[in-house]
């Protein structure tokens, strides 16, 4: 009998789409997979992200259950899994990516520029409110936490005018008529790795790397190595206001950042463009021009004061 592989997800929605995706991909390939479900702090606790541990919330116990052996694989929203290397794990595969932007979802406005002045915007993202505040400095912003679905009643409950979410999984999981503006990049730069799906798996498990190596997209996987390469030399952490957007442009591999302040009157950039296999340095060398423009201490500001 071949081979059945563990696959472990945790139990929301989106994450359960997301899960069922790879699965059924998987599936396609004559791979058989069975789905682990498993429950994260993230799914838990309560509260702004950045006042309860924030980074890999929703990836440390599945990590903990790869490095058990409990499951052979696991499926994460790529931007939020953490940029640091955790020893005898791999990110095996990339695949395609969906939609990069950030969206609005109101009733009310069917740009930015429409919302009214003052208006209540609810987001869970330091980045987004600080890319926001940069554009719309008038507009209130407030934290916002759940998974799709209850934000999306908060809104309809009249707590906010508009709220912020990625265009991704309004996508994924059918919503997409609730979007009201899909937000440029070159507006808003989109979470390091934000519409990507990660798969990990243990290092040594050359079975299973083989097995999830037919979805990884090339394309896909050097611009989100760049990402989180420009991510980690910032030592910036997934919740930091930092924003990255890696594509081929006429077969070179650009990568746009920005970092800002969280009241957003600070705002650096960078461009960077090279080969594609130079993913790692291209974002090596972005990192490296956004500290030298005052990055780390725009990034110190935010993680001690990131209400500000």
């Amino acid at each position: 009998m071949a081979r059945s592989f563990r696959l472990g997800t945790r139990g929301s929605p989106l994450a359960r789409w997301q899960a069922e995706w790879v699965a059924a991909r998987l599936r396609e390939h004559g791979v058989a997979v069975e789905l682990i479900l498993i429950t994260t702090q993230g799914d838990v606790r309560t509260g702004p992200l950045g006042q309860i541990g924030g980074e890999g919330l929703f990836t440390k116990e599945i990590q903990r259950a790869l490095l058990a052996d409990e499951v052979d694989l696991a499926v994460h929203s790529l931007k939020d899994l953490p940029t640091t290397t955790v020893p005898d794990l791999a990110l095996a595969a990339v695949p395609p990516r969906e939609g990069i932007r950030d969206v609005l979802v109101s009733a009310i406005a069917k740009s930015l520029a429409e919302l009214p002045q003052g208006a209540k915007n609810g987001t869970g993202s330091l980045r987004r409110r600080a890319q926001l505040l940069h554009l719309r400095p008038d507009l209130q912003l407030f934290d916002i936490r759940g998974n799709i679905d209850t934000r999306l009643q908060k809104l309809d409950a009249g707590e906010y005018h508009a709220i912020l979410l990625a265009e991704a999984g309004l996508r994924r999981l059918g919503l997409a008529s609730r979007i009201a503006y899909a937000i440029p990049p070159e507006t808003m730069l989109p979470a390091v790795g934000q519409g990507a799906l990660g798969i990990e798996t243990r290092a040594n498990d050359t079975e299973t790397r083989q097995a999830v190596s037919v979805l990884n997209d090339p394309e896909t996987f050097h611009a989100v190595t760049a990402e989180r390469a420009l991510l980690a030399a910032l030592r910036a952490g997934c919740l930091a206001p930092v924003g990255a957007w890696g594509r081929l442009v006429a077969g070179q591999l650009q990568l746009d950042a920005v970092v800002v302040s969280p009241d957003g009157r600070e705002k650096i950039t960078a461009t960077v463009a090279g080969e594609p296999t130079a993913a790692h340095d291209l974002g090596e060398q972005a990192g490296a021009e956004l500290i030298a423009l005052g990055a780390a201490a725009i990034i110190a500001g935010a993680r001690s004061n990131p209400g500000s």
